[in-house]
C-alpha cells in the first residue's frame, strides 16, 4: 500500500554498515517470512496505522495474507515485504522489533531470548544459501552467530516449491543472518521473479492470497471431497490437554479450520501397547491430513519448551 503520510526517521539499530550504494543495493528484492495471527495483528495495528507507519519509516511495502490463510501445513499467515535490500532489511526490523518487545515484555526477562524467525524460500533458490558441501549456510552461521536451518521440501501439499529457512537467535544475530541471506537470494534473477506470485500454491490449498494491511474476507471452507475416510492416532496423556485446550478450545478451532470431526477417548483407553489416547480424526483425506498437522503442532511446541 502506498502511503501519503510522513513520519520522522527513527534511528534503526547500529547493526551493521549500510549496504553500498550500487546496483544490488537498489536492486528489487524481496522477503517472506511466518508469523502467528496474533503477531500479524500487532503488525497491521488499529486500522492499518502500524503497518502504514512502518512502510512510510522503511520505504518498502507490506503485504500479508488474507486472515485465516496459512503457508500450508502451518497456521502461521506469511508477511512479504519488497524493495529495495535496504528498504526490505529496514522494513523487517521494524517489524521485528516491535514483534519481539512485545514478547519481552510479557516474559518479563531482562536477558533477551533466542527466538526463531521462519523465512519462505523458493526450494530453486535455497542451493545458493547452501553452497557447495555447504560452505556458504556455515560461513552464514559462523559470521552472524544465529543458527540457520534449511527444511526438506514438504511434497504433501501438491504445488509447494517454497522450504522454510528457520533463523534461531538474539534479535542481533537474526538480522545479521538476514543480511547476508538476502543478498545472496538477490545475486538470483529468478528469485526475483517470485515478487509478482508470493504465494501462488496457495489457490489449491487454502485460497490465500495476498492483501494490503491484511484485510481479507471470511475464511473459506476447503472444496468438497469424498469424505468419510478415519484416521486414529495417538497422544501422550500427559499433552492430550494441548490438544483439547481451555474449554475444548482448541479441538474446537482445529475442527472449524480443517473441517474434520475429532473424537479423543476416554481416560484410561489407550492406544494398543502405550500409553497414549486415541485421536479418531473423520473426514476428507485432506481435513484429516491438516488437522493432524495442527494437532502435532501444538504437541511439539510443548515438547520443544520442556526440553530447553
Amino acid at each position: 500500500m502506498e502511503s501519503t503520510e510522513s513520519y520522522p526517521p527513527e534511528e534503526l539499530t547500529n547493526r551493521s554498515p549500510e549496504p553500498s550504494e550500487d546496483d544490488s543495493a537498489e536492486k528489487p528484492t524481496h522477503i517472506r517470512f511466518l508469523v502467528s495471527n496474533a503477531a500479524a495483528g500487532s503488525v497491521i495495528g488499529k486500522g492499518g496505522s502500524t503497518i502504514t507507519e512502518f512502510q512510510a519509516k522503511s520505504g518498502a511495502r507490506i503485504q500479508l495474507s488474507r486472515n485465516q490463510e496459512f503457508f500450508p501445513g502451518t497456521t502461521d499467515r506469511i508477511i512479504m515485504i519488497s524493495g529495495s535490500i535496504k528498504e526490505v532489511v529496514n522494513g523487517l526490523e521494524l517489524i521485528l522489533d516491535k514483534l519481539h518487545s512485545e514478547l519481552h515484555a510479557e516474559e518479563g526477562s531482562d536477558v533477551e531470548p533466542r527466538r526463531r524467525l521462519r523465512l519462505v524460500v523458493p526450494n530453486s533458490s535455497c542451493g545458493g544459501i547452501i553452497g557447495k558441501g555447504g560452505a556458504t549456510i556455515k560461513s552464514f552461521i559462523e559470521e552472524s552467530k544465529a543458527g540457520i536451518k534449511i527444511s526438506p521440501l514438504d511434497n504433501t501439499f501438491y504445488g509447494l516449491s517454497d522450504r522454510l529457512v528457520t533463523l534461531s537467535g538474539t534479535f542481533e544475530e537474526q538480522m545479521r543472518a538476514v543480511d547476508l541471506i538476502l543478498a545472496k537470494l538477490t545475486e538470483d534473477d529468478h528469485y526475483s521473479q517470485n515478487v509478482h506470485s508470493p504465494y501462488s500454491y496457495a489457490a489449491g490449498y487454502n485460497s490465500a492470497n495476498y492483501a494490503h494491511n491484511g484485510s481479507g474476507g471470511r475464511y473459506q471452507n476447503h472444496q468438497k471431497e469424498e469424505a468419510g475416510s478415519t484416521v486414529t492416532i495417538g497422544v501422550s496423556d500427559e499433552h492430550i490437554g494441548l490438544v483439547l485446550g481451555r474449554g475444548g478450545r482448541n479441538i474446537m478451532e482445529i475442527t472449524q479450520m480443517t473441517g474434520a470431526r475429532i473424537k479423543i477417548s476416554d481416560r484410561g483407553d489407550f492406544m494398543s501397547g502405550t500409553t497414549d489416547r486415541k485421536v479418531t480424526i473423520t473426514g476428507s483425506q485432506r481435513a484429516i491430513q491438516q488437522a493432524e498437522t495442527m494437532i502435532k503442532q501444538k504437541v511439539d511446541s510443548a515438547s520443544e519448551r520442556e526440553t530447553e
